[in-house]
């Protein structure tokens, strides 16, 4: 990647590109510190504290929900809309259809996104204000008007979680690309940059240097490096289906007698089966945390099933693997379809060595993809608690909070992604065409 960033730096355009990506992200960081009027920073801190899901999104909006900044929402509205319409497009046949249909099809959806956004936003907005209370708000800066200062924050939140989606789609258009992916990578960053700096910034508290906060931040470092190479090793791991293709002779001229592969990745649908997972488990620690916090249910909750409290239940651990392996493989039907595959492959006089084309290519193809998926879902699986256990051993709590095991998949796929995006663009700007 070092080497990929140095070649870029040298080419004019893609130089430009990476400079006004670095600027809009600047921009982003800038409105997660501008501070909302009204409003008691320091109750959502507390009521966050110990929240999983909000826990989660806090570090993926960089530490800007705990404190009520501007970009408090962050890029939240925009991908629950994404995740929607993606559901949508598959149970609703106009919605397929016109995502079927190029170029335009693509802006109408991406249209459609934009408003379920603002819709969300303002849901998630009304959400906030009615989960922390009137202790987090304060009417005096309005006349003590407290539907004003009401009216005042939805409008607030959801115009900082729109803006926050323009920033990303400019990332997409004029920088690099990728830009809502870019910018809950900055997020997940930012808060680990925080972590690790008040770790470190412990080790001198009281006028006296303490070596066990240096300790914890070396293992934290090696663990995670040696994590993150497991799991990029896992990630670029593909089964890759040989398909031949028969010689045909037109007037004079000879075309196929080529052979290519079918790329198929194990962690093909990357984050999103734990990013569901964890949403709908989440949930009800969420909704009973906000409004039930001291009942005894709540409680019991915790103690039995919950994983955001001390250890995992078993329960928890169990339902949590069935919904990973439930989405893993609902993805992939999305993202694989074998009978257009094989269709493709046949109408092209292609073929599998060793399968008939046609029907028993598909369940060949069938086959193949779920076994794939299963080993994906598996190492999902693992992925989903092995981090939390392995972090444990740096024995600090600021630095086991800092990478989820959401957050390390992220930051894995986007660091790659931003990779593969800078060499195509290098090879775009390289290639000379035939001529030369």
């Amino acid at each position: 990647m070092f080497e990929t960033l140095k070649n870029a730096f040298k080419v004019k355009e893609i130089r430009k590109k990476i400079f006004i990506t670095l600027l809009i992200l600047l921009v982003y960081r800038i409105g997660c510190y501008i501070p909302v009027p009204g409003l008691n920073s320091d109750t959502f801190t507390d009521v966050i504290t110990g929240n999983t899901f909000l826990e989660l999104m806090n570090g993926i909006t960089g530490g800007s929900l705990a404190q009520g900044t501007l970009f408090a929402l962050g890029i939240g509205p925009y991908i629950n809309a994404s995740i929607i319409m993606q559901l949508l497009c598959v149970g609703i046949p106009a919605l397929e259809r016109l995502s079927k249909q190029g170029e335009e099809g693509k802006k109408k959806i991406a249209q459609i996104t934009r408003f379920l956004t603002l819709i969300l936003a303002i849901i998630q907005s009304v959400g906030i204000i009615l989960a922390f209370g009137n202790s987090a708000l304060t009417p005096q800066y309005f006349w003590d008007q407290e539907w004003l200062l009401w009216i005042f924050m939805i409008v607030v939140y959801s115009a900082g979680a729109m803006l926050t989606m323009w920033l990303g789609e400019r990332i997409t258009d004029y920088g690099v690309g990728n830009g809502i992916s870019l910018l809950i990578f900055l997020g997940i960053i930012s808060t680990a940059a925080t972590a690790l700096i008040n770790t470190f910034s412990s080790a001198f508290e009281g006028g006296t240097f303490t070596f066990a906060p240096i300790l914890s931040i070396i293992i934290f470092i090696v663990l995670a490096v040696i994590i993150f190479a497991l799991i990029v090793t896992v990630d670029l791991s593909e089964r890759r289906i040989p398909v031949q293709y028969a010689k045909q002779v037109k007037g004079r001229k000879m075309y196929g007698g080529q052979s290519t592969v079918i790329p198929i990745k194990i962690s093909g649908s990357g984050v999103m089966p734990l990013i569901f997972a964890f949403a709908i488990l989440s949930l009800p620690d969420l909704i009973m945390g906000l409004f039930f916090s001291e009942s005894s249910a709540y409680e019991n909750y915790v103690e039995w099933f919950s994983g955001g409290q001390g250890t995992l239940g078993w329960l928890y651990i169990l339902i949590l693997c069935l919904l990973i392996f439930a989405f893993s493989f609902f993805y992939a039907q999305i993202q694989f379809n074998p009978e257009d595959v094989s269709k493709s492959i046949q109408q092209n006089g292609g073929f599998i060595p060793g399968i008939r084309p046609g029907r028993p290519t598909a369940d060949y193809l069938k086959k193949i993809s779920r076994r794939i998926t299963l080993f994906g879902a598996i190492f999902l699986s693992l992925v989903a608690f092995v981090p939390s256990l392995v972090f444990s051993f740096a024995g600090d709590e600021n630095l086991l909070s800092v990478f989820s095991t959401t957050g390390i998949l992220i930051i894995v796929s986007v660091a790659l992604e931003f990779d593969k995006q800078l060499q195509s663009q290098l090879m775009m700007k390289n290639y000379k065409g035939f001529l030369k």
